[in-house]
């Protein structure tokens, strides 16, 4: 994949017209897609353990964890809404009617309830929030319909967000799944959603952790990453999710204190994709996610900052470069790569 050295709308629009079926294709596979699996299960007592997959969460089994599968159910929404003509609509409109059935996505809103469901805390939930709030943006029949379904699943997530954001008296910084940041970024575009139909319960208490959290960070250690498996940048995770929360201007500011060397592209680290040794490894293949995350984490941070800022450039440049990095193993790569990569790509591109 050649970006030439600058992101731009152009090129977005071209990659995304070139992969999306593909992509789709990739999401669709993993869906059903039951093994291998990696199951995190609490035994409480013998034979308390699932058969398979599908018997403990009809939905969201496929995609060799929860959260992934979940992940690829959104990028196939994603993609009906943005890329309608480059995708196979009608097979993935029949895949999802199969799977958003309000049987099984209330069996899903209990596992989020159970103690199984809290290992998903705050990642899996917020993806699963982005997907509630992706399906409400598709306005047509199919779209409705399975809004209607998920709604359980919705009011158990925001029921553990609520419960959790309270008691949670430091956040978690570093670059997988547990990342305070990326998880609060997933679940407020929700959050507004509902607190726009007249419930701001959890908007307010996302918006009062991450001001809790991340408002007073200066001069953040970027020059520390990556750790080996990292799939989020944790500077940039958190400039992203502060882009959401702070007028332009004042995250400008907010920028130039946390990452105060980004016009001069420093650290060079957080601009420099890394490199990936061993894709069949799952935690070394992370770092393909870190391309891609840092590559739209790197076009967010742009798209916001004031016309003629002098980070605008870098950053742009920098996007380009890791999405070259990532793009070209989302799809046709090792399993441990393919079964949740193509969201990022996704997630970029659009």
């Amino acid at each position: 994949m050649e970006t030439g050295g600058q992101w731009s709308g152009e090129l977005q629009a071209r990659l995304l017209a070139e992969n999306a079926a593909g992509y789709a294709r990739v999401a669709m596979e993993n869906i059903e897609r039951e093994f291998p699996s990696d199951i995190w299960h609490m035994m409480s007592e013998p034979g308390d353990f699932p058969q398979r997959p599908k018997d403990r969460t009809p939905v969201f089994y496929g995609s060799l964890d929860w959260h992934s599968c979940v992940e690829m159910h959104w990028l196939l929404i994603r993609l009906l809404r943005t890329a309608p003509g480059q995708v196979p609509e009608a097979e993935i409109r029949d895949l999802l009617d199969r799977q958003f059935q309000p049987g099984p996505l209330a069996a899903e809103a209990e596992f989020v309830a159970s103690d199984d469901g809290r290992r998903e805390r705050p990642y899996g939930w917020g993806w699963a929030l982005t997907l509630v709030h992706e399906t409400a943006r598709l306005d047509d029949s199919d779209g409705r319909r399975w809004s209607a379904a998920l709604e359980p699943l919705a009011g158990a997530l925001t029921d553990r967000f609520l419960n959790w954001l309270p008691a949670a008296t430091y956040p978690i910084r570093y670059g997988l799944h547990p990342n305070s940041a990326f998880g609060l970024a997933r679940s407020l575009p929700h959050a507004r959603d509902v607190a726009a139909a007249g419930d701001p319960r959890l908007a307010d208490a996302i918006t009062a952790a991450a001001v809790r959290w991340f408002a007073g960070d200066r001069d953040y250690p970027a020059a520390w990453e990556p750790s080996g498996s990292d799939f989020l940048s944790p500077a940039l995770t958190e400039a992203e999710l502060m882009t959401r929360l702070l007028p332009a201007g004042e995250f400008a500011d907010w920028l130039a204190g946390f990452l105060p060397g980004i016009a001069d592209g420093r650290p060079a680290e957080l601009f420099t994709p890394a490199v990936v040794s061993d894709a069949s490894d799952g935690q070394t293949a992370h770092l393909h996610g870190l391309n891609a995350s840092r590559a739209w984490c790197w076009r967010r941070v742009a798209e916001v900052l004031p016309p003629g800022d002098p980070r605008i450039g870098p950053a742009l440049a920098a996007a380009a470069r890791h999405a070259e990095a990532a793009l070209p193993h989302v799809v046709g790569s090792h399993y441990m790569v393919e079964h949740w990569l193509a969201a990022y790509a996704v997630l970029l591109l659009t």
